[in-house]
């Protein structure tokens, strides 16, 4: 008997967590698995990359899936505790819970990356081939997406929570991998750490170091914005370096005054908020490793005209 699919374990989650209590995330698999009275050929059982069981990889695609709703929300890291509108969904007793239904929320929506027009009713629910139209091209770049974006939330989430002399290196490391200076050892490095939790830091724009890019960097919470002041300090600071250029990261957002200043000199500043840092990272493997490659093959015309 197959693993049953991750919108299978959706509501048995929430029914789990109805008690209010906040649940270990690896309690909830032993939860499930039993609840299921999975075999053990069925616990035994990996994902095809044979990186991880498959029943662990459903079941926390239901966890996301869930919280993304807003059904479900994470005190701490790996912990979560069932939300309002998931004891309202958990009362109703909608057992047929999957993620059709979740398109009923604005934050899931988002998560999908589909438009308004998609927020249905419950009695509205697409039907089960609404994305047959779609090339398996667009299919395979639509769930790639997906899954890129469920990573990069979990790792901003997971870049905040480490320390200030981690980001230093990861702001330092990620600048380097995106091929300024030569390497790690000449190219770069971070200065003293400031009270705010910020790392003052320079990497060579080139291997030959022929000019020096200054870092400005704030590991701040959601929702802590970066204003035009701070924009402003960081310009004076390069001023007294003599230096022209910048690059002011943070972990949060910019304010649109911060984003709309340009200095009067010649200095030029790249901002880079939250979500283009770990998309960055994402891209050029900062904190992540790619679990499997998957390559899209068309018939070589040429090989055969030349038969």
């Amino acid at each position: 008997m197959a693993v049953p699919g991750y919108q299978e374990f959706m509501f048995p989650i929430l029914k789990l967590l109805s008690d209010g209590k906040t649940y270990y995330k690896r309690d909830i698999f032993k939860y499930i698995a039993n609840e299921f009275n999975l075999t053990k050929k069925q616990l035994e059982e990996k994902l095809p990359s044979q990186t991880e069981p498959t029943y662990i990889n459903r079941i926390g695609w239901a966890i996301t899936y869930l919280k993304k709703a807003g059904l479900l929300s994470s005190p701490s890291r790996a912990h979560y505790k069932i939300s309002k509108e998931g004891k309202n969904v958990v009362d109703e007793n909608i057992t047929n819970l999957n993620s059709k239904y979740l398109r009923k929320y604005k934050s899931f929506l988002e998560f999908q990356n589909l438009s308004p027009k998609h927020n249905l009713t419950k009695n509205e629910l697409p039907a089960d081939n609404e994305k047959e139209f779609q090339t398996p091209s667009e299919k395979m770049i639509a769930y790639y997406e997906l899954i890129k974006k469920s990573v990069c939330d979990d790792l901003l989430n997971k870049v905040i929570e480490q320390t200030p002399d981690f980001f230093e290196q990861l702001v330092i490391d990620l600048i380097v991998s995106m091929g300024y200076g030569g390497s790690i050892e000449d190219a770069g490095r971070a200065t003293k750490r400031t009270n705010d939790e910020g790392i003052d830091g320079l990497v060579k724009e080139d291997k030959l170091g022929l000019d020096t890019i200054y870092i400005q960097a704030k590991r701040w919470q959601k929702g802590h914005l970066v204003g035009r002041p701070e924009i402003q300090k960081f310009v004076g600071a390069l001023a007294g370096q003599g230096a022209r250029k910048g690059i002011f990261i943070t972990t949060s957002s910019f304010t649109r005054e911060a984003i709309e200043y340009k200095p009067r000199n010649d200095t030029s500043i790249i901002l880079i908020d939250g979500p283009k840092l770990v998309e960055l990272m994402f891209e050029y493997n900062v904190g992540v490793s790619t679990e499997r490659c998957f390559y899209v093959k068309r018939i070589d015309s040429d090989y055969f005209e030349a038969i």
